[in-house]
């Protein structure tokens, strides 16, 4: 019987572990720790956004559709993310979609910012950036957790 941390992360061993081919392989607890902070954190405000939609659509600017659609797109994408989480093992191109969907989802709201577009309030703006630092954040740690997975292997 393995022990795990209060996330559920079994803790690692002193033997790192073996993945079959197309898995990470090595200590993936940092890795898959980062993945489910990323799906809670994405969940949560999707279904802020899907659930409120109607009261956000002014203190923030942005329209009711795209707010719940946005919402929607959000949790659907979170349960994948807790999905890839899941494994032990996680499947690299899993990972690596869900690396790059976050630089992506990054450069985009970046670039909806500082254009403008969607005539965000103030908030609304301040609220995009702050989503968009945090997933910067959640990208670069599953790129940390991946280095470390690789180094623990060597």
């Amino acid at each position: 019987m393995s022990s795990s941390d209060s996330f559920g992360v079994p803790a690692p061993s002193l033997t790192a572990t073996s993945a079959g081919p197309g898995s990470v392989g090595g200590d993936t607890g940092l890795l898959r720790l980062a993945l489910r902070l990323d799906a809670v954190a994405t969940g949560a405000v999707g279904a802020a956004a899907l659930i409120g939609c109607a009261l956000l659509d002014s203190l923030l600017g942005l329209p009711v559709a795209f707010l719940a659609g946005i919402g929607a797109f959000l949790v659907v994408y979170a349960l994948f993310v807790a999905w890839v989480s899941s494994a032990r093992a996680p499947r690299r191109t899993a990972v690596w979609t869900v690396v790059g969907s976050n630089l992506a989802w990054f450069a985009l709201s970046a670039v909806t910012a500082a254009a403008g577009w969607l005539d965000p309030t103030g908030l609304g703006t301040a609220m995009i950036v702050f989503q968009a630092v945090a997933v910067l954040g959640f990208a670069d740690l599953q790129l940390y957790g991946l280095r470390k997975a690789r180094k623990s292997l060597s």
